[in-house]
């Protein structure tokens, strides 16, 4: 199953006590939302910690050995501080790369995102698929072992784009980029020749469903969008043991904390878009890149 691949090798559910969990949502910036918004849906009532590395954004500029260490870094700070009970970490970059690391060093569990790539093959009828990703999610052995694995009978485009995150973010803080430009990085996805055209593109960066409403009125003809957030959101609560039919939200919901390890672009804009998300409280904690990155 897909939620099997977020999970990366197999995880025992685990009980939490009768008090409210704690959930550590993880990105690199603000594109991680996507996720959370899909956590918080799930479990109402749970505590939740979303932190933005923003100070390191966006990874994909990192080698792999020092997004690996800075990854680290900042989950010993996060972790000692807030003593989840469970992480998501939120970015495509980090899961590919940092996610066995993170459950060698600590005991709790750790969900990652991976590119959706074994449902994407399983609902594409022409056989032809888009990963839409950042370059470093695009080279990753790890990327190009899932579509071996689970779409060698597809035609699969990789598209890594480099300037799509930040025209995510741009577009929270209520800086859109042109449609020109937004169409410059998305057309790559879309192919047709005499066997047919791309009919799915899988959202490979937690970034991009920020964009969706604009992809779906600029793309040339119409295909499915595969954002695995709603796949994270199932697989958390598979491992916190929270029983599905509990969906109604209740009367009081539990703490949301935002933290950003920069903070150098938390402008009004930016800080509305948060609580409207329920993420009120925001909080700087410093953490810096090593001088030089």
């Amino acid at each position: 199953m897909f939620a099997d691949l977020l999970a990366g090798t197999s995880q025992t559910p685990i009980t939490v006590p009768s008090r409210i969990p704690s959930i550590l949502a993880f990105d690199s910036g603000l594109g991680g939302l996507t996720v959370f918004s899909e956590l918080v849906r799930a479990w109402p009532d749970a505590d939740f910690v979303y932190a933005a590395d923003d100070a390191g954004f966006p990874y994909g500029r990192l080698p792999e050995s020092e997004l690996t260490a800075r990854v680290l870094a900042v989950m010993d700070r996060l972790v000692a501080v807030h003593r989840p009970d469970l992480v998501v970490i939120a970015c495509n970059t980090a899961s590919t790369l940092v996610l066995p690391h993170l459950r060698r060093r600590f005991d709790m569990p750790f969900i990652g995102t991976v590119p959706a790539i074994k449902p994407a093959a399983s609902a594409s009828r022409s056989g032809r698929i888009a990963i839409l990703a950042t370059p470093a999610t695009v080279a990753r052995d790890y990327t190009r072992g899932l579509v071996e694995a689970y779409a060698a009978q597809c035609r699969v485009e990789l598209v890594g784009s480099r300037r799509l995150a930040g025209f995510a973010e741009a577009e929270l803080r209520g800086h859109p980029v042109s449609d020109e430009e937004l169409m410059a990085e998305l057309a790559p996805c879309f192919v047709e020749d005499e066997s047919g055209r791309t009919d799915v593109v899988v959202l490979a960066c937690t970034h991009y469903p920020l964009l969706l409403e604009r992809f779906r009125r600029l793309a040339p003809w119409p295909v499915t969008w595969i954002d695995p957030a709603p796949a994270i959101a199932r697989r958390m609560r598979d491992v916190l043991h929270r029983p599905a039919a509990h969906e109604t939200v209740p009367e009081d919901h539990g703490g949301r904390l935002a933290i950003f390890t920069g903070g150098e672009g938390l402008d009004p804009p930016l800080r509305a878009a948060l609580a409207a998300r329920g993420l009120g409280q925001v909080v700087v904690d410093p953490i810096p890149l090593v001088a030089g990155h």
